[in-house]
């Protein structure tokens, strides 16, 4: 049976291509459509990480047209050294940085990477279904399933995230190309894997351990099958996609395990990641955004620790055709149980682990302490990922086995084709993002050009740290402020020598830990009680100010100069 599914590659034509691809793009728009009327106003999810993401794309593009050899000294954290790397740094979507510049253009470059994730999961999914066997409506299901499955929702305001699109279209042309022998195919899905790694770790890494798993099952089903000699092109091919594949991890690991080094207090400890661990009931836990499931399942939420990125809701639509699909003969009988197998795994993988008690001994912990590199995945929960996928593979089968059963039963292959078309409405419709919050963007308040460098902007809690990295996309200044998933010592003990301004000592602190200019909003919580006390110690300090609108501007005297204190 699996011999003579090897050879069952699908011809997929230009034209059906194209057409899925329209698809895609006019789902993911009609999901989201308010996003698409107010393209550089408003941000999907909130004004939490997204404003820090949509400052990373374009530090990527900036970086890459005028400091390429220093890509990772962004204008963050000065001047600490590779602070592009104290996260997931979205280097695949580099290219989209280059076009456009300041705040607008970013926010508008952010909204259409978010549309473009969910529609290249729909594409990828449907891709991935098709080669192994899937009918082209069904496939459809599997890419509605995989880009739309509820808990997807949560993971909005995480880019790295939800475009997890390369995965699927990484193993399908992988697995196209080596049924069809085909080398150019073969790299292809190397290339797609390797820049779906270049988007974070958080799902990259997983994805190398995949592929992993998956050569170690082709190597021992190839030895079984006696050791035929596979064709010079698959041999070169298979060489040249894993050296692209291993020169991508190295060069993006180099930074990050800089940052290791220098940094301890980045290091995600176990109970980090068991703060971060769901518990069981995270299954039955929609996001709060879903249109249909949301405020169902709110008792389930109301009753965890902590919602963020711990609702892991499948979708109950999606959940009945995958375990129908476990019985669809147009899949190898192997290949259903090693997806039904392996989602069972991987959703066992989402919970992480528990700090104490049973918990604890759950096998996330075995990868966190023997795998290389998974200690830098801090959230278990996105491993969801590949259980999504897994689970809108069967679903594709369960969808086509009752359509089967419906045409055969009413003799009518017309209403069969209708329950298809229902069954993807349903889908879209448990995953609907029609109601998603997409907030509007706070406009930088004033220009900080020509202002001297570094800049400590203030007041400065998480939320004001990311509206400063959006800001500072026009010219990107550098500045002791930004965002990261840790606090670095050096950001820290600047706030605590700052002692909230009450002191001409404070702005000598400062002074000498290299802040050039303090830039104080007072339209920020906390900021006009900063500006008070700035304008207290004016008189008594010498220190020359400027207003721009909201902003009150303070200019530091360059390191060496004489001692702040009142003027003569």
């Amino acid at each position: 049976m699996i011999a003579d599914w090897w050879q069952r590659s699908p011809r997929l034509s230009g034209r059906e291509l194209f057409f899925v691809a329209l698809v895609a793009a006019l789902v993911s728009t009609i999901q989201f459509w308010p996003l698409i009327l107010n393209l550089g106003s408003e941000i999907p999810l909130d004004l939490g990480d997204p404003l820090a993401q949509a400052w990373q794309i374009a530090w990527d593009g900036h970086a890459l047209l005028t400091q390429p050899l220093s890509f990772f000294q962004s204008n963050q954290f000065w001047p600490l050294h590779d602070t592009l790397a104290f996260s997931d740094a979205l280097i695949g979507y580099t290219p989209a940085g280059m076009i456009g510049s300041g705040p607008e253009a970013a926010v508008a470059r952010y909204g259409l990477l978010f549309l473009f994730a969910f529609a290249l999961c729909f594409f990828g999914a449907y891709l991935l279904a098709r080669e192994l066997g899937a009918p082209p409506w069904a496939a459809l299901i599997a890419g509605a399933a995989f880009a739309y499955a509820p808990w997807r929702l949560e993971q909005g305001g995480h880019l790295h995230v939800i475009s997890s699109g390369g995965i699927p279209i990484a193993l399908a042309l992988l697995l196209r190309g080596y049924r069809r022998q085909s080398g150019a195919l073969i790299i292809g899905g190397w290339a797609v894997a390797a820049w779906q790694l270049s988007l974070g770790f958080s799902l990259g890494l997983p994805l190398v351990y995949l592929l992993a798993l998956l050569a170690l099952i082709a190597a021992v089903i190839w030895w079984r099958a006696g050791r035929p000699a596979p064709a010079r092109p698959v041999v070169i091919a298979t060489l040249a996609g894993g050296l692209l594949m291993a020169a991508t991890a190295f060069v993006l690991s180099r930074p990050y395990l800089r940052v290791l080094d220098s940094y301890p207090e980045a290091e995600r400890s176990a109970n980090l990641v068991s703060y971060y661990s769901p518990p069981l009931k995270a299954f039955i836990a929609a996001p709060e955004t879903n249109l249909i499931w949301g405020s169902i399942t709110a008792p389930v939420r109301a009753g965890m620790d902590a919602v963020a990125e711990k609702t892991l809701f499948p979708g109950l639509a999606i959940m009945l055709l995958a375990i129908i699909g476990l019985s669809w003969r147009g899949y190898p009988r192997g290949l259903r149980i090693g997806l039904g197998v392996a989602a069972l795994l991987c959703a066992i993988l989402s919970l992480g682990f528990a700090a104490e008690g049973i918990g604890g001994w759950l096998p996330y912990r075995w990868l966190f302490e023997a795998l290389p590199g998974w200690q830098g995945i801090r959230v278990p929960g996105r491993l969801q990922t590949i259980t999504s996928l897994l689970l809108a593979l069967l679903a594709a089968g369960g969808a086509a086995r009752v359509a089967a059963a419906i045409a055969v039963r009413s003799k009518n292959q017309m209403l069969a084709a209708a329950s298809g078309a229902l069954l993807t409405l349903i889908i879209l419709t448990e995953g609907s993002g029609l109601v998603y919050p997409h907030p509007r963007v706070p406009a930088a308040p004033a220009s900080l050009a020509g202002l001297r460098q570094p800049l400590l902007e203030l007041p400065a809690a998480a939320p004001d740290n990311r509206r400063y990295l959006l800001w500072s996309t026009d010219g990107f200044p550098k500045m002791l402020n930004g965002r990261t998933g840790f606090q670095p010592r050096y950001f820290a003990a600047t706030l605590r020598a700052a002692d909230g301004l009450s002191s001409v000592q404070a702005l000598d602190q400062l002074r000498s830990r290299g802040v050039a200019t303090i830039v104080i909003n007072d339209q920020l919580p906390g900021g006009a009680k900063l500006v008070a006390a700035a304008e207290r110690l004016l008189p008594l300090s010498g220190v020359s100010s400027e207003r721009r609108g909201p902003l009150l501007i303070l200019a530091l005297p360059p390191i060496g100069a004489k001692p702040l204190g009142p003027p003569r």
